[in-house]
């Protein structure tokens, strides 16, 4: 951006490739899998019905392509830090600047959201407890967690997905035995809800367009593989190794728990009661409020720990190329960012205080954000995917074989989601996200002319 803001040396940039590639795995698993699944992912069953199914299916291809495009991208580029290295690399200065920021925007505002969800699942145990002080408690906790070598960060994400994992496995398996078998003297559910009511598509194809923004959100975080460039062992064989299997992972942990959803409760009556909370107690597991409330804060803690994660490694990357001041490459003797991170920690705090004392209204405008961020961050990759080749650069190891063919899909599917997304979200929340982008645009022309 401007060329007064010196480049910190060389010597001070390297950060630790800390981590494997079961660590990469389950850091997008963490980004993505939220505690929305586990509420019932009720928003988009409201809008589609059953069907609702076919749009996991359809954001999990586009997903898959888009994947497998920056995959390639992060092996022709073995020198790029984060996912924004490889757009800028490809489509220019500007497309870095205006890709690194506003995904830390999005970053920041997801991470107040969980804090705040935290606070709230915390005052299950902590009733008297006021709710900014747990949630201060949480964002404390996240940015310790970070401090330490990308290892150790690594190391606890493995275990907060992995917990997260094997509860939507034991959920699914249950749900099948419920389903073909039935339980206790009840009889198999069967998949009659998937028709009653209504029908499989309720709300013909539109409410299929219509739940697409809910979906792909819920999707929002598996570009994290793109944010552990700089700190994976082996990128070129782990990065690609990770996008396959991850998809593979979101798939089946969101499209089964939900199919198991639709199949055991009427689509219009999934708002009522949390499906997870059904099928544990039908079968009998003990004290089943305190344990769906652990995992709920297990894995909003899981996700805002994703999320610091990719802030503080955005803002240093950023800091890098002249985006940010240079105050905030400085790493820590365990090559962790830490004047990033703890920028990044002041953010957040300011972020709770909004979510936590702001009417319910005003901070969902500001969730509309996120969306429109993961969607913006979703086409350029695709843009520097298609562009990349035209560049001419060798391509070494893994690369997409059915380009341009899928990568044209993805782009044409993400821009009418994208029109779809404009006509029916929240005009002030699109409004919002609108006065971002002219404000990041202007920043960045402002600093060019310096």
């Amino acid at each position: 951006m401007s060329s007064n803001i010196k480049k910190p040396d060389k010597g001070n940039e390297e950060l630790a490739r800390g981590l494997k590639s079961r660590h990469v795995t389950m850091i997008a698993l963490g980004g993505a899998i939220g505690a929305g699944i586990f509420q019932g992912s009720s928003s988009s069953i409201e809008l589609a019905g059953p069907g609702v199914i076919l749009s996991y299916l359809l954001a999990g291809i586009i997903l898959y392509f888009v994947m497998q495009a920056m995959a390639e991208m992060a092996v022709q580029q073995p020198k790029a830090k984060t996912l924004r290295d490889l757009i800028q690399t490809i489509l220019g200065p500007f497309a870095g600047f205006f890709a690194g920021w506003i995904y830390f925007i999005s970053w920041m505002l997801v991470m107040a959201a969980e804090m705040a969800a935290a606070a709230g699942f915390l005052q299950y145990w902590f009733p008297d407890t006021p709710l900014w002080m747990l949630s201060l408690i949480v964002s404390v906790l996240i940015t310790v967690i970070n401090l330490f070598a990308v290892n150790i960060f690594g190391e606890t994400e493995y275990w907060l997905s992995a917990l997260k994992v094997s509860v939507l496995t034991l959920f699914i398996l249950l749900g099948g035995v419920l389903i073909f078998a039935g339980f206790n003297g009840e009889s198999a559910a069967g998949f009659a809800n998937l028709t009653e009511h209504g029908g499989f598509l309720p709300f013909g194809i539109s409410g299929i367009a219509a739940s697409m923004l809910v979906v792909m959100f819920s999707f929002g975080g598996t570009e994290m593989i793109g944010m552990t460039l700089g700190e994976t062992q082996n990128p070129e064989k782990v990065i690609p190794k990770a996008a396959r299997s991850v998809i593979i992972r979101i798939l089946v942990f969101y499209v089964l728990p939900i199919l198991v959803i639709v199949s055991l409760m009427p689509w219009n009556e999934v708002g009522k009661q949390s499906p997870f909370v059904t099928v544990f107690d039908t079968v009998g597991i003990p004290y089943i409020g305190g344990f769906m409330n652990f995992v709920l804060l297990t894995a909003v803690i899981s996700a805002a720990n994703t999320g610091m994660y990719a802030a503080s490694r955005l803002l240093y990357t950023q800091a890098l190329d002249g985006n940010a001041p240079q105050f905030f490459s400085k790493l820590s003797s365990k090559k962790v960012p830490v004047r990033a991170l703890l920028a990044s920690t002041s953010f957040l705090y300011i972020g709770v205080i909004i979510a936590v004392f702001a009417e319910g209204e005003t901070f969902g405008y500001l969730m509309v954000v996120p969306g429109y961020a993961i969607l913006f961050i979703w086409i350029m990759l695709t843009i520097a995917h298609l562009r990349s080749r035209k560049q001419g650069i060798p391509l070494n190891g893994f690369y997409v074989k059915s380009f341009p063919y899928t990568s044209w899909f993805s782009l044409l599917a993400l821009l009418a989601i994208l029109a779809g997304i404009l006509i029916t979200s929240p005009p002030v929340g699109t409004f919002i996200a609108l006065a971002i982008c002219i404000i990041l645009t202007l920043i960045y022309l402002i600093g060019a002319k310096k």
